[in-house]
């Protein structure tokens, strides 16, 4: 699984989290996403701590920036048990 979080560079006032489920293969199978009130990782792994308890991520934010100059950061997740 991979979280993904962005920089509302565009402005359009819609910040949020995904996580993405994915095969053995690498390709996507569903996705689900939560609001977030800041950009960046440091407010994902905030609300992502509230909204999903258990789910961790296991590995460090990668930087990235989308064709239309948008910010976003990948880093992988896994759910740990009660």
């Amino acid at each position: 699984m991979t979280l993904t979080c962005y920089n509302d560079t565009h402005g359009y006032g819609w910040r949020h989290v995904d996580l993405f489920v994915h095969d053995a293969e690498g390709r996507e199978l569903n996705w689900v996403h939560w609001q977030v009130h800041a950009d960046g990782p440091e407010a994902a792994d905030a609300v992502t701590s509230e909204v999903e308890p258990l789910l961790r991520r296991t590995s460090e934010w990668r930087h990235g920036v989308s064709a239309s100059g948008m910010d976003y950061w990948v880093a992988d997740a896994t759910w740990v048990e009660a």
